[in-house]
């Protein structure tokens, strides 16, 4: 049965091409959200240009006929812009005003008595929304289009019984076939035997259909080691060159962030793998923001990249015997104190993910912090910007989203995972243990 499907603002400004995911249903957009995407078009960031995106989508749809009859959409359906008209009068007196949520659930109720018979859904991203629209006999619903429901996140690892016999062939030869059910390329695994209690560590080889032995790190990465199986498994994916995307989820104090930096300036410094380290984070503050920064934008960008100098310090406070150390790769690191002279050297560069659109960033190791306030469609952009023998790390906690527009479901990283698990070039681990300090391990588990 076809449906009409009553679009809210935030839709559009998380994806773009929403209008086109309803199938052969008639996608109905509130004039009122016309008039959002135009105050939003004028954002320098990714909202301002996926309200742009949006606005130049339904002009060259108006092209093909009148927005306010409809236009054909691709895939069977139709597009119209809806005016509330005298709906508001539908309205109970609690909702009369012009909040914009209102008349989008005015327009709602207006094209349901037009066509009778005929299904109204509202789509919004906006929890309140729903709410209300619910209480007005409206059905609402989540736009779904790219959701991963948090626990059901791939988790990059999978433990498996085995017997004595398997787990001593694993050491003794340092790979065994793959046993069903079938793995993802890259994935770990952890093999135990029940009865004796002995176990081994493993990564599938796709290519090969193999398990091949993980064996202990016993080298440091820049003064840190592993302190769990999950950090094994981080950074060994970290360090191999043949993988260009690398997700790390966990929750705060897991080692995601210094991990990665750790890897990376190990692949700069001591292997010249890479030419730079690149970092940045989106700008999204937390609790209430103290407004506009001075200075340049190194330094706007200070206060938001902390924590990443704090990781480089606490990595150079972990390394002090290497840097006084000589020998191959050492002398870049020799004598260095701290962040700031990585940056005058141009081993560490900051950027604002803002001014990363547009740009081809070729031999570079790139860590995107935070990863998980980011729509699928910022992940996308700052992916394809990745050039020849660069390697792009995400980093993020699903359950700690300071951007209203995405959740634990449909952020950028956890759709990232699920969309990437399947490909030879990625991989994923989710880190699980904090390691920072037992206080913070404990606040992260009961606060």
């Amino acid at each position: 049965m076809i449906k009409n499907f009553v679009l809210d603002t935030n839709v559009l400004l998380h994806d773009p091409t929403a209008i086109f995911k309803f199938q052969d249903n008639q996608v109905v957009i509130p004039i009122m959200v016309i008039e959002e995407l135009d105050h939003f078009k004028k954002d320098l960031n990714m909202l301002g240009r996926n309200a742009r995106t949006v606005s130049k989508i339904i002009d060259r749809l108006r092209a093909q006929g009148n927005l306010a009859k409809g236009v054909p959409l691709e895939n069977g359906g139709t597009l119209r812009v809806a005016f509330g008209g005298e709906a508001d009068a539908l309205l109970p007196a609690e909702l009369h005003g012009s909040k914009e949520d209102n008349h989008i659930l005015a327009v709602a109720l207006s094209v349901r008595d037009l066509e009778k018979g005929v299904p109204v859904v509202v789509i919004s991203k906006d929890t309140n929304l729903r709410i209300k629209a619910d209480a007005l006999g409206l059905a609402a619903e989540d736009f779904e289009n790219d959701r991963v429901e948090i626990e059901e996140l791939y988790r990059g690892y999978q433990e498996r019984e085995a017997t004595k016999a398997s787990i001593d062939a694993l050491y003794a030869t340092g790979e065994i076939a793959a046993d069903p059910p079938a793995f993802y390329p890259n994935e770990y695994v952890v093999y135990r035997d029940s009865a004796t209690q002995a176990s081994a560590l493993g990564r599938f080889d796709g290519p090969n259909n193999r398990v091949r032995l993980l064996p202990p790190m016993k080298e440091e990465i820049w003064g840190i080691r592993p302190k769990n199986k999950e950090q094994h498994f981080a950074l060994d994916i970290l360090l191999d060159d043949s993988v260009k995307l690398v997700t790390l989820a966990g929750k705060a104090g897991t080692g995601k962030t210094l991990l990665a930096i750790a890897a990376g300036l190990r692949k700069i410094t001591d292997e010249d793998v890479y030419s730079r380290l690149l970092v940045s984070r989106p700008v999204l503050p937390m609790g209430k923001d103290i407004g506009f920064l001075p200075g340049d934008m190194e330094e706007k960008l200070k206060p938001w990249m902390q924590p990443i100098f704090d990781n480089v310090e606490y990595l150079f406070g972990s390394n002090k015997d290497k840097r006084s150390r000589s020998g191959p790769g050492g002398s870049q690191v020799q004598g260095i104190r701290g962040y700031q002279e990585l940056i005058n050297m141009g081993i560490l560069e900051i950027e604002a993910l803002t001014y990363i659109r547009g740009r081809s960033i070729p031999n570079q190791f790139i860590i995107i912090d935070e990863a998980q306030n980011l729509t699928l469609h910022e992940v996308k952009t700052i992916l394809t910007r990745a050039g020849e023998n660069s390697k792009v790390v995400l980093t993020g906690d699903p359950y700690q989203i300071d951007n209203p527009f995405v959740d634990s479901a449909s952020n950028g990283l956890s759709c990232a995972v699920e969309r990437f698990k399947g490909e030879q070039m990625a991989g994923h681990v989710l880190l699980v243990k904090g390691e920072r300090s037992p206080l913070a391990e404990l606040a992260a588990n009961i606060l």
